[in-house]
């Protein structure tokens, strides 16, 4: 299966996105220049973190308007799974294919740490071979990832249950103090209504080795190629 890391000009988690993607076995990964206008060769998309046109105006105002992102608006319609980390899940906001938005953080500081992050869907396309209520340790590195949503986007969130992460502390709470940015109710992603587009503040790519702290982050992306040849079999 091959993944695109779409590359903005200021993205410094690309190459995190790729070495990570490469190291599962089955997948492959390659950079995607945002200047180009087609992803059909790809199975998956990954919109990688760091600080793409420079956080001008605010983040991802500006990369949600690069030519790369009608591909991937429209590979989103049709069904292609997206993964937006960080900078990218404010991008996916900015693009309309996820509801709310990302704020300064509550603490107004940046927040560079290991989080725990509790799985509240087991079936999504992203999490498969997580049990509900498992915990994954994720790093988070943002200024701006305080996700905010008005009360009737959040009813509708919780409803249909596309809130896939929450911060929680290691014992599995949802509690204030396990949340490092004020997001709402703990919010550390979520997924559209089709549940094929899905972001997170947390990086799963700098989490999917044990040398690095958690292979955590790697059971998202097996998930997505489970999801993908689930997929291809029932189309077979």
């Amino acid at each position: 299966m091959k993944f695109a890391v779409i590359q903005f000009p200021g993205s410094n988690c690309d190459q995190d996105c790729v070495a990570s993607i490469n190291g599962i076995d089955g997948l492959r990964a390659e950079l995607v220049w945002h200047k180009e206008t087609s992803l059909r060769d790809f199975d998956a998309i990954v919109l990688p973190g760091g600080f793409a046109y420079g956080d001008y105006l605010r983040c991802g105002a500006i990369a949600r308007f690069s030519p790369i992102m009608r591909a991937v608006v429209s590979d989103a319609r049709a069904g292609k799974l997206i993964l937006g980390t960080c900078n990218g899940f404010q991008i996916l906001c900015e693009a309309g294919l996820l509801p709310g938005a990302l704020a300064r953080n509550q603490s107004l500081r940046f927040v560079c740490e290991m989080v725990i992050t509790r799985v509240e869907v087991a079936d999504s396309a992203f999490t498969h071979g997580c049990a509900e209520g498992s915990l994954l340790r994720l790093p988070v590195a943002h200024g701006e990832g305080r996700f905010f949503a008005d009360p009737a986007t959040l009813r509708e969130l919780n409803a249909q249950r596309r809130v896939i992460l929450r911060y929680a502390d290691q014992q599995g709470r949802v509690v204030p103090e396990a949340n490092p940015n004020g997001s709402v109710e703990n919010i550390a992603g979520i997924c559209n209504r089709e549940g094929n587009v899905f972001g997170l503040m947390p990086h799963p790519d700098r989490a999917a080795d044990e040398r690095l702290g958690s292979a955590d982050g790697a059971k998202i992306f097996r998930s997505m190629v489970e999801t993908i040849a689930g997929q291809r079999a029932r189309a077979a």
